[in-house]
């Protein structure tokens, strides 16, 4: 039984892993890829907090719009009262599950996606060139964009469990979806590659994100 304390103990699974395992990749522009899983947490938390928000002022704006239409034609005497009770709606009539549906979303799929695809954008087009930021701009909306409706849209349907109508959703709202997304995230886009640091980029694309998931919140829930 002591040879065990001896050569019978070495045990491949308990070797110290070798400083190459863990290596840092060192892109031209200074920016690292760390080998090896690592959940960004911060950039997800930031995603996550921001949907909320385009969602929050989605259904508020929906809420509001309704209560006014309904208010137009009752009496001055009740305006009052109409008042108080479009300010309590706003509260009372929040729809939680599906603020739940786009801040999960957020937090466990655009977060942690968009950070790993930029610092692959990042790694593979360092320079700050115009010819890079015109690339990243292009992979953006060819890939990262139809990427981010597919995905959301399926989250949405999973969560209400509504799978069989997803191929629907595809054909009617993707394709309006996409084209909206151009207009809007083509200017952003250049702004972020061009002006924006690689660690704020999440941030910022985030910032853009409460506009682009306020549309896409509304555009769910029709």
């Amino acid at each position: 039984m002591d040879a065990i304390g001896g050569f019978w103990n070495w045990n491949p699974l308990l070797r110290k892993s070798k400083p190459s395992q863990r290596r840092r990749i060192e892109s031209k522009s200074g920016s690292t890829i760390e080998a090896g899983y690592r959940f960004p947490l911060k950039q997800a938390v930031t995603a996550a907090s921001l949907a909320l928000t385009g969602d929050t002022i989605a259904q508020l704006r929906d809420r509001w719009s309704k209560a006014m239409a309904a208010s137009k034609h009752q009496s001055v005497s009740d305006a009052d009262t109409a008042t108080q009770d479009i300010l309590w709606s706003q509260i009372s009539d929040h729809d939680w599950l599906r603020a739940l549906r786009m801040t999960s979303y957020g937090f466990l799929l655009y977060g942690p996606g968009s950070y790993f695809w930029y610092q692959c954008l990042d790694h593979f087009l360092p320079k700050p060139t115009v010819q890079n930021v015109m690339l990243k701009v292009l992979l953006n909306q060819i890939v990262l964009g139809p990427c981010v409706i597919a995905v959301v849209f399926a989250w949405n349907n999973l969560w209400l469990k509504k799978l069989p109508e997803l191929p629907g959703k595809y054909k009617r709202d993707a394709l309006p979806t996409l084209l909206y997304g151009f207009r809007f995230w083509i200017p952003v886009s250049v702004i972020n590659f061009w002006l924006v640091p690689l660690q704020a980029r999440v941030a910022f694309m985030s910032m853009g994100s409460i506009f682009w998931n306020f549309y896409l919140s509304s555009s769910m829930s029709k």
